[in-house]
Order: structure tokens, then sequence, then C-alpha cells
């Protein structure tokens, strides 16, 4: 049975991704946590996000909650989830991290530190959306730069960051697979008398409003037709799941940075050569 630990387990994410584990085979919960200031500190998890009585209380740090645990699950913040890791890289256990926003130095400071523990990494666990990342790569090979690409994201008003992970991460396959620099290329909104849209670009479009869990467009716009693929999370259960397989998959892999596509077996053993 793997012995798993649920960060910022009183929030949205964190209270869904304990619902999935409590629905799930070869898995079980053995402890949470929360920010220091937390007002449910010591509490039942489960009362808190409304599972009853489970046995776990509400830790306030990493070191209170993991003991004999086997993985951590982090939807957290970029803060919060670089403590994390580096708990973890010193722990040696296993650890899946669905959070975004991370840049700059701290990005680095995770890759490195993410090498030496087993880890996931993704900027969206859904399934589906992993297979959204799969096609549009397929697409834009085959497309090459022969179509205008943009990428359009929505998201409910509370979310802090963006674009979204999931729409970065789109763009740069579509960077990468066409051979285009994202940090040149990506066009962030559009206002004014801006001239013609250049062949290089990559649009990137951000929406904020309501109560929306995660949509995300990638259009392919040619001479006389488009392609236009969107995947739309009605709910957070989604995430949940890929994470808690995530979390399944990654106790019984050897050291290193992994993400979805690898939990999945999507990944290609080698790259498709362009038309």
């Amino acid at each position: 049975m793997i012995k798993a630990v649920v960060a910022g387990a009183a929030g949205r994410m964190g209270g869904r991704i304990i619902h999935m584990i409590q629905q799930s085979e070869g898995i079980t919960l053995t402890g949470s946590f929360e920010r220091p200031d937390h007002p449910a500190l010591g509490k039942d998890v489960g009362e808190i996000v409304g599972l009853g009585t489970v046995g776990t209380p509400l830790a306030a740090d990493i070191s209170d909650a993991m003991n004999d645990a086997d993985v951590l699950i982090d939807f957290t913040s970029p803060e919060s989830t670089l403590h994390n890791i580096r708990f973890i890289a010193n722990t040696g256990q296993a650890m899946v991290i669905g959070t975004t926003g991370i840049t700059g130095k701290d990005e680095k400071d995770l890759q490195l530190l993410a090498q030496k523990i087993r880890c996931v990494r993704s900027p969206n666990m859904s399934v589906g959306v992993n297979v959204l990342f799969k096609v549009v790569k397929d697409l834009s090979i085959i497309l090459g730069k022969d179509c205008d690409m943009e990428v359009v994201e929505a998201h409910h008003r509370l979310k802090k960051d963006a674009p979204s992970g999931t729409a970065m991460y789109l763009a740069k396959i579509l960077a990468d697979s066409t051979e285009r620099n994202l940090e040149t290329n990506a066009v962030y909104g559009r206002k004014g008398f801006i001239g013609v849209r250049t062949a290089e670009e990559i649009g990137i479009q951000s929406i904020r409003a309501g109560d929306i869990v995660g949509e995300h467009t990638v259009l392919f716009a040619g001479s006389g037709e488009r392609i236009e693929i969107t995947h739309r999370a009605h709910s957070r259960d989604n995430f949940a799941k890929g994470a808690v397989r995530a979390a399944l998959w990654v106790v019984t892999q050897s050291n290193g940075l992994y993400d979805m596509q690898d939990v999945l077996g999507l990944k290609e053993r080698k790259n498709v050569s362009t038309c």
C-alpha cells in the first residue's frame, strides 16, 4: 500500500486529491499539511474536506506530516513547493508536483532537486490534457510553419498566474516542434495598431472569469481552413485522478524527473521527422 501525503490539503485542489486517494486502490492517506497560520490546523483533514473522520490531522509543516510516507503530492505555490522539494531531496521520498508559476532561478533549482529524487512534474495532470499535448505535437510537426498558431486559455477569476502553466507548455510544444524560440516569438495579448502578424508568432491569450475550472484551445489557421483543438475541464477531479495515478507510478521508478507523458506511456521513442 502506497502511503501518500498531501500538501495544501485544505485547499480546493488538495481536497479533491484527498477524495481521490480515498476512492483509489493501492494508496492511502497518511499525512496532510497546510501553511503554519491556517485556521484548521490540528483538525481531522477528512472533516475539513467533507469526507468525515479519516484519522489524519492537518499538520503545520511537511516535517510533521511525512514520517514514513512514500510520496508527497504538491499542488501549492512556487515558494511552498521549493521548500517542500528541498525537504524531500534530503529524505529520499518521492514527489508529485502540479504547482505552476515557478520561474527563473527557482525553476532551475527545482529541476536540479527533482533529478535527485523520484519526481513527476506536470503543468497539468489530466489524462485528457496529456493526450492533447501529444496530438498538438503531432499536428504542429505535420503542419509546420504553414499555419498560424495560437493558444487560448480560460480559468476562474481566482487563478493568480497567467498564462496558465498548461498554456505555456502547449506554446513550448508548438515552438519546439517548428524550431522557433518561444522567448522571442511568443505574443501575449494584442492591443492597438500592432501591424501585420508575423509568420513566427505564437499567440498566447488568457481569460479570467467566474468559476471556469480550465479550458485550453490550440488553433492552427492556414489559408482557407483552420483546425481547433479544445480541452475543457468540468471539475478538478480530472487533475486529482491524474495526480494519484502519478503517485502510484513514481514510487516504483528510479531517481529522475518525469512528467505525465511518462506516466501514461505517451513518450515517443524518437522524434518524428518533419514533412
